[in-house]
C-alpha cells in the first residue's frame, strides 16, 4: 500500500512516497479502515519540520477518515461500510484530561494517517458526521474538536455570549461556525481584509484587521460596550495573550490553544488577576467529547471550510501551502 513517510533528517523534502506492507485483517476489537482523507494541522507541520521531535521513519498526519473494510471479533459499534474518523488521543476515551504529551498521538508518537490502510482498535475511531466526505470528516479530529472543547465543553458557551477569535485558520473558523450555530455573537481578527470578508460571509459580527490596530484588545472591549467578551479562543500564544486579556470581560474565559507566536513569554499577571478571568490551556479532547461533537454537527448541519485539497503524493506541497499562511479554514489531503 502507498504511504507518505517522513525520513531523518526532517523537512518537507524528506517526505517520501513508499510502498509499505498491507496491515492485514483486524483482530479482536479492531477495525480495518481504507483511509481516504486527512487535513493538516500546525502540530503536523511542527512534526515534519522538526519543531516537534519524533522518531524516524514516521508516517505523518494526526487526522484520518475512511471506510471500514472489516471488523474484528467483538466489534459492535461499527460495521463494514461505515465512514469513520480518527481520535487525536486514542487512549483518552472519556473523563477529565489525563494526557499531557503526544507519545500516542498519530503522526507524532506513533504512525499517522498519510497511508492507504490501517488496522487499529475500534476505540481509535468514532463515526463521522452524516453526509461528510472523508476530508470533511478528518477536519473534526484536531481543529474541530479543539474548538468544540474550548467553547462548549470548557467554556459552557450559551446563546447570547460574545466570542473573540484570532485569525482565520482551522480552529478559528471551526469556532466561528460553532459559535454562530449556538447563538453567540462573534468578533474575529486577521491581517487580511479579504479573509475578514470571508469570515463575515460565515456570520462574523465584528471584523478587525490587527495590522491596522495595534491595541486590538481594547477595540474588541469597546465593541462590547466596555464589558469585554465572554470567551477568547487564543491561538497566538505569548505575542497575543496580553491583548486577549484586555479584550475579555471580568470573570471571562480564555482558551489557550496555540503557540503561533512562540512557546514561552511574559504573562501580564496583574491584568489577568484584575480581570479574574479563567486562562485554561487545552489540547484537543477525548473520544467521548468527539462523539458529542459529531452529534452536534449532525443536528446543526455545519460543514467545515476546506480551503484546498491536495493528493497524497502532494503532501509536501500541502505543507508548504500551510507554512505560507495563505489558507482560510482547513487544508485537505485526499486519495
Amino acid at each position: 500500500m502507498r504511504a507518505m513517510v517522513l525520513q531523518s533528517p526532517n523537512g518537507l523534502d524528506q517526505l517520501r512516497l513508499e510502498d509499505r506492507p498491507d496491515p492485514g485483517q483486524p483482530g479482536a476489537g479492531e477495525l480495518r479502515v481504507a483511509l481516504h482523507g486527512s487535513t493538516l494541522n500546525f502540530h503536523d507541520l511542527g512534526v515534519v519540520t522538526g519543531r516537534m521531535p519524533t522518531t524516524y521513519p514516521r508516517v505523518p498526519l494526526a487526522d484520518g477518515a475512511g471506510l471500514v473494510e472489516a471488523v474484528g471479533a467483538g466489534v459492535t459499534e461499527f460495521a463494514v461500510g461505515d465512514l469513520v474518523v480518527s481520535c487525536f488521543f486514542p487512549d483518552w476515551q472519556d473523563g477529565p484530561p489525563r494526557v499531557g504529551d503526544f507519545k500516542r498521538t498519530p503522526g507524532d508518537g506513533i504512525d499517522g494517517f498519510a497511508q492507504e490502510h490501517v488496522v487499529l482498535p475500534e476505540r481509535a475511531f468514532t463515526h463521522a458526521p452524516r453526509g461528510y466526505d472523508a476530508v470533511q470528516a478528518a477536519a473534526i479530529t484536531t481543529a474541530g474538536l479543539t474548538a468544540w472543547r474550548a467553547l462548549v465543553v470548557d467554556g459552557k458557551l450559551k446563546a447570547g455570549d460574545t466570542v473573540l477569535l484570532l485569525g482565520t485558520g482551522g480552529v478559528s473558523i471551526w469556532a466561528l461556525q460553532i459559535a454562530k450555530a449556538m447563538g453567540a455573537t462573534v468578533a474575529i481578527t486577521s491581517s487580511s481584509d479579504e479573509k475578514l470578508a470571508r469570515a463575515r460571509a460565515l456570520g462574523a459580527d465584528f471584523l478587525l484587521n490587527y495590522r491596522a490596530e495595534a491595541n486590538w484588545g481594547g477595540k474588541i472591549a469597546d465593541w462590547t460596550g466596555g464589558r469585554g467578551v465572554d470567551h477568547v479562543v487564543e491561538v497566538g500564544g505569548p505575542g497575543t495573550l496580553a491583548q486577549s486579556i484586555a479584550a475579555v470581560r471580568v470573570g471571562g474565559h480564555i482558551s489557550l490553544i496555540g503557540v503561533l507566536t512562540g512557546g514561552a513569554g511574559n504573562v501580564p499577571t496583574a491584568a489577568l488577576m484584575a480581570k479574574q478571568a479563567r486562562l485554561q490551556g487545552l489540547i484537543v479532547g477525548s473520544r467521548a467529547e468527539q462523539q458529542d461533537f459529531v452529534r452536534a454537527l449532525d443536528a446543526t448541519g455545519i460543514v467545515p471550510v476546506i480551503d484546498r485539497r491536495f493528493g497524497l503524493e502532494q503532501l509536501g506541497d500541502a505543507f508548504a501551502f500551510e507554512a505560507s499562511a495563505g489558507h482560510f479554514g482547513k487544508i485537505g489531503v485526499e486519495w
